[in-house]
């Protein structure tokens, strides 16, 4: 929101801006990847009297870890262009690492309205608990409240929407990615339910788009979980092509079922019409 309303005054349009406007505002986002970025430049060039970012993760190493080889993206430590036109006019990186925001605090202004006055943060650490699992631990005695004006949620992609998964009973994985079976088609499903990862994406087989409910498909986000716009429209074109087989498939097994039934229709007797049927709904 705050920066699709931003470009838009920018271009003229005239759009509620109430509350977001970051210029002499002591400006917090939360969150540490492109959007986070685009948020840090723009407050920075509306005029913000600070600008930080708070990032829950660990800060990278300048190198790739053992466990994040090729061809995976390098995780490592990068300064963008918001970061350094920060740096430029502070002569400090906007970043800090490893820091968990617990709590909104809030005063009253003059006309009586709450208004944000800060945040109250806590420094953090990852360890991997008995199963390889990494777990969030918060240090001891580093609560801290940091002076705050606006804060910006750039915290990414946090999964699907749950309305139409739910209403379809679809399974998701631990990561919140939608489930699929392993075959193409699956059109021997006897039950409802899509499957998702972790991060609340829609599981599928590899190269392929079809969750484990027949004729239900997922792609984008809700199945490979938050990337680039290159990634979604590749995904929807394939998503596309795989649903454009489908549909050939079953015009084509109605189509034999109706040269069958109009060839030997008033050879068979009724039992076992009903079965051919049946077998073609």
């Amino acid at each position: 929101e705050f920066l699709e309303k931003s470009q838009r005054r920018l271009a003229g349009d005239n759009v509620p801006w109430e509350g977001l406007d970051a210029s002499g505002k002591r400006v917090i986002i939360l969150g540490g990847g492109d959007t986070a970025t685009d948020c840090i430049g723009t407050c920075n060039r509306l005029g913000a009297k600070s600008v930080r970012a708070f990032e829950i993760l660990p800060k990278p190493g300048d190198k790739r870890k053992p466990e994040n080889p090729w061809p995976e993206w390098p995780v490592i430590f990068r300064v963008d262009y918001g970061h350094e036109e920060v740096k430029l006019k502070t002569g400090q990186d906007p970043r800090t690492y490893s820091i968990s925001t617990k709590e909104f605090v809030t005063t009253e202004n003059a006309a009586g309205i709450k208004v944000l006055a800060g945040l109250k943060v806590v420094e953090v650490e990852w360890e991997k608990d008995e199963k390889g699992a990494w777990k969030l631990i918060e240090k001891p005695d580093t609560i801290q409240v940091v002076d705050c004006d606006l804060c910006i949620l750039a915290m990414g992609f946090v999964g699907p929407e749950k309305t139409v998964i739910e209403q379809l009973g679809l399974k998701m994985d631990p990561r919140s990615n939608i489930l699929t079976p392993l075959n193409k088609y699956n059109s021997d499903v006897d039950k409802l339910g899509l499957k998702m990862d972790p991060r609340s994406n829609i599981l599928t087989p590899l190269n392929k788009y079809n969750s484990d409910v027949d004729k239900v498909f997922a792609a984008g986000d809700c199945r490979r979980g938050q990337s680039l716009i290159v990634w979604a429209i590749n995904e929807g074109r394939q998503a596309a092509r795989q649903v454009g087989i489908l549909s050939l498939f079953y015009i084509a097994k109605n189509q034999f079922w109706y040269s069958l039934q109009k060839k030997f229709v008033l050879f068979l007797p009724p039992p076992l019409l009903q079965v051919i049927f049946a077998t073609a709904g």
